[in-house]
């Protein structure tokens, strides 16, 4: 089975070419960064016309590299939800006109299930597993039971990981994209523990996350310094902020597991995904717990963390091995959570399920 992935939800453009052998023969993204950085953040209009400008020529460009032609596909996956309305709609269009002109199943995956199902196909990891899912917009511990079925064990009550180091970057006078910036900051670092950041929900029960507080204490810290901010100061503010992070999220994965461990005593691994998943720093922490734990860890590659539409096409091959398909009147989604039975999170009823992803 071949099949053409294409994902358009933020600020990168990219189709892939994926094979239900777990093969990857082609894997195309553009990244918008450059047109963005100007406003220090995500522009939907301008990232929604680069989608629509770019998007048929990575197409082409995947399809040269992988070696096939559109008569060689059996499928063809879009990003369908949730992400920035304007570019969901451009992957989508593309994807039901390429169906419908060669006559293919067509699929829409949920972004987020894209990067849940990444695990399987760099290493074959099997149903069930324990899932921390972080990214721009999203922080989510989930019991990952097989396509379509999840269980949200924990959320964010404010802010998502990805958007908490967004802003600390941009707080202590780092570049865009925040989270590389302080990861680089964080490591050139010498006195990282010179300021004391608080590590909000730490010890708190259940698996629910909050960082609004500690992006609060980065704009304190940095309010108390004289100004500007030395090198040495954006570093080790830099450093505090994923020390902190870490800690936060070592503790909600505890708790998680111990959930985990309870509903499924045959065990699993404890997988981290999306984009905040790069940052070394944090992997290298969940993997020492995940050791403690004596539970396998797992962690795609860096380049398919971030967005890429590898993750699209192997979330469509899953669904397709279970005979799922959409029809061509399929309408993109906004927001589009994967377990939709997941109560309001506590603290923030607008970011419930159904709500916010």
């Amino acid at each position: 089975m071949i099949v053409l992935g294409i994902e358009t939800s933020c600020d990168e453009t990219a189709a892939a070419i994926v094979t239900d052998a777990r093969e990857i023969r082609a894997d195309v993204v553009l990244s918008q960064i450059a047109d963005h950085t100007p406003y220090g953040g995500v522009v939907p209009e301008v990232a929604a016309r680069a989608h629509l400008e770019h998007l048929d020529g990575l197409i082409r460009r995947a399809l040269d590299e992988a070696g096939v032609g559109l008569g060689d596909l059996d499928a063809v996956a879009a990003t369908g939800g949730p992400g920035l309305i304007g570019g969901v709609i451009v992957g989508v269009m593309t994807a039901k006109a390429i169906a419908a002109a060669r006559r293919l199943p067509f699929v829409a995956v949920n972004h987020l299930e894209g990067h849940a199902l990444t695990a399987r196909l760099t290493d074959d990891v099997a149903f069930p597993y324990l899932l921390l899912l972080v990214s721009g917009g999203h922080c989510q511990l989930l019991v990952v039971e097989g396509p379509g079925a999840y269980r949200r064990l924990g959320t964010t009550i404010d802010d998502a990981v990805g958007e908490a180091f967004d802003k600390t970057a941009k707080l202590i006078g780092l570049g865009y994209p925040g989270g590389p910036q302080v990861e680089k900051a964080a490591a050139e670092a010498t006195n990282p523990g010179r300021f004391a950041l608080p590590r909000p929900m730490l010890g708190r029960p259940g698996c629910d996350f909050s960082f609004s507080g500690l992006k609060a204490a980065v704009r304190r810290a940095v309010e108390e310094r004289p100004k500007p901010l030395t090198p040495e100061d954006r570093a080790d503010l830099a450093a505090a902020f994923q020390h902190a992070v870490a800690d936060v999220m070592a503790d909600r994965c505890k708790r998680a597991i111990r959930a985990f461990k309870a509903a499924h005593p045959q065990g699993g691994a404890l997988v981290v995904a999306g984009g905040v998943a790069a940052n070394k720093a944090l992997r290298a922490r969940l993997a020492g717990l995940a050791d403690k734990e004596g539970m396998p860890f797992v962690a795609p590659p860096l380049r398919l963390c971030t967005d890429n539409a590898a993750m699209i096409a192997w979330a469509g091959i899953e669904r397709l091995r279970l005979g799922q398909t959409d029809t061509l009147d399929f309408a993109p989604r906004p927001r589009w959570p994967l377990d939709p039975t997941a109560k309001p999170a506590i603290g923030r009823p607008d970011v419930g399920a159904g709500v916010k992803a």
